[in-house]
Order: C-alpha cells, then structure tokens, then sequence
C-alpha cells in the first residue's frame, strides 16, 4: 500500500518516496577551475553532494538536477548589458554537468530563453521581472513530493532562490549546509543567503 504524502512541516531526516533531492547547477562553468564563473569552494562539496544524492537513490527518493542553459546572448550576461561573465552556455562544455557528479535523474533547465534562471522552479525576465514556472513543480507534484532536500551552487543565488521557491510552493525543505558553495561577490553573501532561507523557514542541516 502507498504511503499518503507527508504534509508540510518538519523535515523527517530521512530520505523516501515523498522526498526530493535538488542538486542545483553542478556545472563545469561553477564546478571547475577552468570554468567562467567558478565558485571556489565547489571542488569541496562534490564528494558531499554525491554522497547526498546516493542516499537518496537509495532510500527511493527522487533526485534531479537543475541545469543553466543560457542562449549565447542574453541581458543576464555581462556583455549584453547583465552583471554575469558568458556562462551555461546550452551544449558547450561549460554548461555540462561536472564529470565527479555521480547524481542522476530528471533535468529541469533554466534560463534557455535568456531569463535570468536563479530558481530551479522559476525564470525570471531580467527586462520586465515576469516570473515564469520551469516545470520543476509539476514534476515534483506528479511524483507526489512533499519535501524538497536542496544542495549544489551557488548558495548565494540559484540554491537560496530555488530553497525560497520550495517554501513558498508549500514543500517542507532542507537545505544541506556541508554541500553548497557561495559566489561571495561581496562577503558574507553566502551567510547572508543561508541567514535569509533560514528566516523564511528553510530547515539548515
């Protein structure tokens, strides 16, 4: 007999058939050295993030990742009037997932039309700030998701956007503190992030 969906509300500290992993933009232009906007600290939470989404495999949860997927020009990118270097661009080496991710799974990308893609669940149009849905959600309802488990990069935008996101869609979230790596433009912005999610009643662990 199938288990009714958990309802919102604390997390269960367990992985299972209610439970999603979000791994959010392991990509070769955040996760690697060479990349164009890489984040210092992702080479120190790949190992962690494997081992997250191996658990969760292995309980029965779902994991999927989420992948920038930028057109070659777009105003979210520095040279077309954005504040971000050419990243993810869709079908380059830079927008592919990092070789040392062992996670498998759906793939929900974002950003293909040239919105900025923060949010696993939501783009926004850096013009006008018209949100619209990824299909993340629907995904997730389908399966009969009730609580969201969050890691990747970076901290300080795609994962506290797509954290945010899930509670306000209603899903119990965790954040995974030891697997999320921050840009850190100014510093403290990964602090200020968790801090931020924390407030908004994403479950830090």
């Amino acid at each position: 007999m199938n288990e009714p969906p958990q309802e919102p509300g604390a997390p269960t500290g367990r992985y299972g058939a209610h439970t999603a992993l979000v791994v959010v933009d392991v990509q070769n232009d955040f996760a690697h050295p060479d990349g164009s906007l890489f984040v210092a600290t992702a080479p120190r939470i790949l190992d962690t993030v494997n081992a997250a989404a191996r658990s969760a495999e292995a309980a029965g949860a779902m994991v999927v990742r989420t992948q920038d997927w930028h057109p070659a020009s777009t105003p979210h990118f520095e040279k077309d009037g954005g504040i971000w270097p050419v990243h993810c661009v869709h079908d380059t080496w830079g927008a592919a997932f990092h070789d040392a991710l062992e996670a498998t799974g759906p793939v929900v990308r974002k950003g293909t039309g040239g919105e900025d893609g923060y949010s696993g669940f939501t783009v926004r149009d850096p013009e006008t700030g018209a949100e619209t849905p990824t299909g993340l959600d629907d995904i997730l309802r389908t399966a009969g998701i009730a609580e969201v488990v969050v890691c990747g990069l970076a901290t300080d935008y795609c994962v506290k956007e797509t954290a945010l996101d899930a509670v306000r869609l209603g899903y119990t979230t965790t954040l995974l503190a030891d697997a999320v790596g921050a840009v850190d433009l100014r510093t403290g912005d990964g602090a200020r992030a968790i801090a931020a999610m924390h407030a908004a009643g994403v479950h830090i662990v």
